[in-house]
């Protein structure tokens, strides 16, 4: 039987490595037809650092959805993060060349390119160019100049670079499992299109996606995005004061993290204890809750609060009337709301990826909302005619790598 068009996430992070396909129906609704789940190994907040673990926990999760869907995989849209990930933001100038003054989309394209013009360190790469607005003449606030009449454009453009490395590893790891790399995209900008709601971008939203290895801060206000930030810290790092704390194995303290952990410990009764798993013949010991949740609170606290700082960076921290939305696998956990509240004073929701059909109750789930963005990210860039918006070009991101290092040397 024939099959429509399949589109496929593929979020490689630090804990786990996560496989969505999904079709395209007639409406127009997004209908997912396969998830596959795999620990991930091989990598050390967001980046390669076994390039055969990291292949074979691919391989896995992508054979798992396959086996789900019944479609065959070819080409995915992959997520990247780290700490590498850099943002600034920029302006390019150009004068209208159109008859009668009129704004093409090639006048577009020729003042993101202006835009784009920064010194930028050689061992660094240019992931996303995206436009937050125009200027004709002097009327700002422009979103889509094409048509308008004007003698001087400008673009303000937000740029995110990643270290070539970094994503260079990312593409050769899931091409040595057989699959074309269509794009790279930074995974907060995918999550963002998973758990927003169009009217949550223009008020002026913070979303954090709060990883196993990293927490990614992307701050969106009048429906563009304005800041994008990676903190290098996550889940894994309150596992860690677990196993420390209560000195048990880290898979041990990631289970009892799962079942009984609370990152605010205001919120759990005194009487209520739990059994921690003795190591090495040891007995077993028990414990309050209470105490495990004042070991998780002061790390949840500390990811917060350097992702605030991030916010705070611009003038846009005052002008957020959406709150902060939290997704990713630790906003799971009881508390993680409210701690936010305190830390961010601003409202706070919870982010889960909905208006999906078809197997979409496995991926309403904080942990699936970056494979659901990336579906909804391939959607958004082929509707696009430019192509600015993604910052692709329709190229592999390893062609575009090669063509940098020849532009290089030529």
């Amino acid at each position: 039987m024939a099959h429509a068009r399949a589109y496929v996430g593929l979020d490689i992070g630090t804990t786990k490595i996560s496989a969505i396909i999904a079709e395209v129906e007639k409406g127009g609704s997004v209908k997912i037809v396969g998830v596959g789940v795999a620990p991930s190994e091989g990598l050390r907040r967001g980046v390669v650092v076994n390039l055969e673990k990291t292949v074979a926990s691919i391989t896995k999760a992508v054979e798992e959805a396959e086996r789900m869907s019944g479609i065959p995989i070819k080409a995915v849209y992959a997520g990247i993060a780290g700490d590498h990930i850099r943002s600034i933001n920029s302006r390019g100038v150009i004068a209208v060349s159109g008859r009668e003054s009129e704004i093409t989309p090639a006048d577009v394209e020729r003042v993101v390119e202006a835009a784009k013009a920064v010194a930028i360190p050689m061992d660094r790469e240019i992931i996303h160019v995206i436009p937050q607005g125009f200027i004709v003449d002097d009327q700002d606030g422009v979103k889509d100049p094409v048509g308008m009449s004007g003698v001087r454009l400008e673009a303000e453009v937000h740029i995110i670079t990643g270290a070539v490395t970094a994503a260079k590893n990312m593409c050769r790891s899931i091409q040595r499992c057989g699959l074309k790399v269509n794009d790279l995209v930074l995974e907060p900008l995918a999550s963002a299109h998973a758990v927003l709601a169009p009217d949550e971008r223009d008020m002026g939203v913070v979303l954090l996606d709060v990883g196993g290895g990293t927490t990614d801060v992307a701050v969106f206000y009048e429906g563009s995005v304005r800041h994008t930030a990676i903190v290098p810290l996550g889940g894994s790092n309150v596992t860690s004061d677990i196993a420390i704390g209560l000195r048990t194995p880290i898979d041990r303290a990631e289970e009892i993290k799962i079942q009984h952990g609370c990152a605010l410990a205001a919120m759990v009764k005194p009487e209520e204890d739990l059994v921690v798993p003795g190591v090495g013949g040891r007995p077993d010991k028990r414990i309050s809750r209470h105490l495990l949740a004042s070991m998780i609170e002061p790390r949840m606290e500390e990811i917060y609060q350097l992702a605030n700082r991030e916010v705070k960076k611009h003038h846009y921290a005052d002008l957020l009337g959406a709150g902060v939305v939290i997704t990713g696998g630790s906003s799971l956990m009881e508390g993680a709301v409210e701690l936010a509240e305190q830390v961010f004073q601003m409202p706070v929701r919870r982010g889960v990826p909905s208006g999906l059909t078809g197997l979409a109750e496995n991926v309403r789930d904080p942990r699936h909302s970056t494979g659901v963005g990336l579906i909804l990210h391939a959607l958004d860039a082929e509707v696009s005619e430019n192509g600015n918006g993604s910052g692709g070009d329709g190229r592999e991101p390893l062609d575009r790598l090669l063509d940098w290092f020849r532009g290089l040397f030529s």
